[in-house]
């Protein structure tokens, strides 16, 4: 009996204890930081579009003036890894259905290609962009500037958001008349920034003004603090 008494003890002490040391006393705060860097990489959309009568005669001739784009870019210095196929599409053209036909006719196709154009070198863009141009492309998606070593450069931002976020915890820690601890969990909040700064534009004219600027990347750290009783 007295052996089933002890198991029956030390069973109930074991979830206090547990629960005891989950809901220690604590203070979650989020500490932020940024850092701007101008861009050292670039990614071009563009499209070429043709029309014809026939599905093959539309795909021919796309793919005869996508060649010649292609065929451009490598003349202009850019790699074959840097440029990739990433859309290609043919869709029929309907004639205006009338109030006498029975069904729509089929008047012709339309195909389309885009590609993705990564550049190594930001200062090269208005230059590829009047090279794809002249080279027959006639739908420009848009570019987008980035910072190839993103993280590398957040690493002192990092540091800098765990710093603001022990500020804050003090703060707190005082208003409440609290003992800050030291921290119990850190995580990092979100990933690796992607570029913010996107220009659309429906058609580039020669020699289009391309203005750079600058890439703010920014972090967030999530930290939960100990606090104990001021002494």
């Amino acid at each position: 009996m007295k052996h089933i008494v002890l198991i029956l003890a030390a069973a109930l002490l074991l979830p206090h204890t547990a629960t005891a040391e989950t809901t220690r006393p604590s203070i979650s705060v989020t500490g932020e930081a940024s850092i701007s860097v101008p861009p050292d990489t670039v990614e071009i959309d563009a499209g070429l579009t043709t029309e014809a009568k026939n599905a093959r005669d539309a795909m021919e001739a796309n793919n005869t003036a996508m060649g010649k784009a292609l065929l451009a870019l490598k003349s202009a210095g850019v790699a074959e890894k840097d440029f990739q196929t990433s859309r290609l599409s043919l869709t029929p053209q309907m004639a205006q259905r009338t109030p006498n036909s029975q069904a729509q006719q089929i008047t012709g196709y339309i195909a389309r290609n885009r590609v993705t154009v990564r550049l190594r070198d930001v200062t090269k863009v208005a230059s590829i962009i009047d090279t794809l141009v002249n080279a027959g492309v006639n739908d420009m998606g848009g570019i987008s500037f980035g910072v190839s070593n993103a993280s590398k450069l957040l690493d002192d931002a990092r540091a800098e958001a765990i710093a603001d976020a022990k500020r804050k915890a003090e703060i707190y820690a005082k208003a409440a008349n609290v003992t800050l601890g030291s921290a119990i969990s850190i995580s990092e909040e979100g990933g690796a920034p992607a570029p913010v700064y996107r220009s659309k534009f429906a058609a580039a004219p020669a020699s289009a003004p391309i203005a750079q600027g600058e890439e703010t990347l920014r972090i967030a750290v999530s930290v939960t603090y100990e606090i104990k009783a001021a002494q």
